[in-house]
């Protein structure tokens, strides 16, 4: 399980990939504010990290990685706008940061098209890092 301080960073790091335009859009507020309920974050601490970033912390764990990477995939592709290669670039490099293999992270990206919203299913991507993990 991830601290608090691991938490905090996970959601920093998906509130700074939001704003790659420097405006983070309603759908994605949403969806960030979600996700900061999954990991147990307050509203406040949440509103707080939009104007206060904190330092990126590397997760330990292989699979929490996969998970971040996940909602990454899902952030970038929830408006449903077309992912330009700034964004697509961008999470390629957050996927690199993480530690994460760049064969797995093209295969995500290359499959993500073949799927409704761009959507890659949990199952599809879990398999694709467990294969390139082994």
């Amino acid at each position: 399980m991830i601290n608090r301080v691991e938490k905090l960073s996970l959601l920093s790091e998906m509130i700074a990939f939001a704003k790659h335009d420097n405006d983070i859009k309603a759908i994605e507020y949403n969806f960030l504010l979600g996700v900061a309920k999954q990991l147990e974050i307050s509203r406040e601490d949440f509103d707080y990290l939009i104007e206060h970033p904190i330092n990126y912390i590397h997760l330990k764990s292989h699979s929490e990685r996969i998970v971040q990477f996940h909602r990454l995939v899902l952030l970038m592709n929830i408006d449903n706008e077309h992912s330009d290669s700034k964004k697509i670039v961008k999470l390629y490099n957050f996927g690199l940061r993480m530690g994460l293999s760049h064969e797995s992270i093209s295969k995500v990206l290359y499959l993500m098209e073949s799927f409704p919203n761009k959507i890659v299913p949990p199952d599809v991507l879990i398999d694709i890092f467990k294969t390139q993990y082994n």
